[in-house]
């Protein structure tokens, strides 16, 4: 069974096999944000020129921005952020300003109340973030 995360705000996922998705496109002021909340000011995330000079398309994600993404679906998946017991993410690219990011979700197994869920982040059909496991109390 799928759900988008509206649906899965009646019900948190419950068995093996359900999925989720999170859509979310970021802004384009959204890595000077980030840096002034994570103190994380590196010029590939906040200065366009400096990003181009150094062989990027432009301005890159935060990799924890994209991480909390990821974090973001599950929890609200399984019912709110007290439900997150683990997150483990492999990051496999930059995220871009702009491009929708599509975090999706699928159930493993689901044992003593906790559900391991297998993840990934897209983004321009690339994933960014792969092997993404996670456990939850739904």
């Amino acid at each position: 069974m799928h759900r988008d995360l509206d649906a899965v705000r009646e019900g948190a996922i419950v068995k093996p096999g359900d999925t989720f998705e999170l859509r979310v496109t970021p802004d384009p002021y959204l890595t000077v944000r980030y840096a002034g909340a994570s103190g994380d000011f590196n010029p590939i995330h906040i200065d366009e020129e400096f990003a181009r000079q150094v062989g990027l398309p432009g301005r890159i994600l935060h990799g924890l921005w994209t991480m909390a993404q990821v974090a973001r679906a599950h929890t609200e998946a399984a019912g709110g952020p007290e439900t997150l017991r683990r997150l483990s993410v492999q990051f496999r690219g930059m995220g871009c300003l702009e491009q929708e990011l599509v975090v999706t979700g699928t159930v493993r197994e689901l044992e003593n109340g906790v559900a391991v869920v297998d993840s990934e982040a897209v983004q321009s059909g690339s994933r960014i973030i792969r092997n993404g496991t996670a456990e939850v109390t739904p």
